[in-house]
């Protein structure tokens, strides 16, 4: 089980809520981290789940020289 899941399981049982417990700059620092992990990890999905551009995909030419996925620079809006 979550660990998060039984806390708030213990908390109802207890009669104590979240905001209690954690004060709100707390709060609010947890759910802008959790918007920033969840921002990075659409970003990781969408760069290597998208296809290549149209330009790339065409042939290389032998004296270029190959990029991993690590050279190429990430689009943040």
């Amino acid at each position: 089980m979550c660990p998060a899941r039984l806390a708030e399981e213990a908390g109802h049982v207890l009669g104590v809520t979240l905001s209690d417990v954690v004060p709100p700059e707390a709060q609010v620092h947890l759910l802008n981290a959790q918007r920033e992990l969840i921002t990075a990890l659409m970003l990781i999905y969408e760069n290597r789940v998208a296809p290549a551009p149209a330009a790339t995909r065409g042939r290389r030419a032998r004296a270029r020289r190959r990029t991993t996925t690590r050279d190429r620079k990430i689009p943040i809006e």
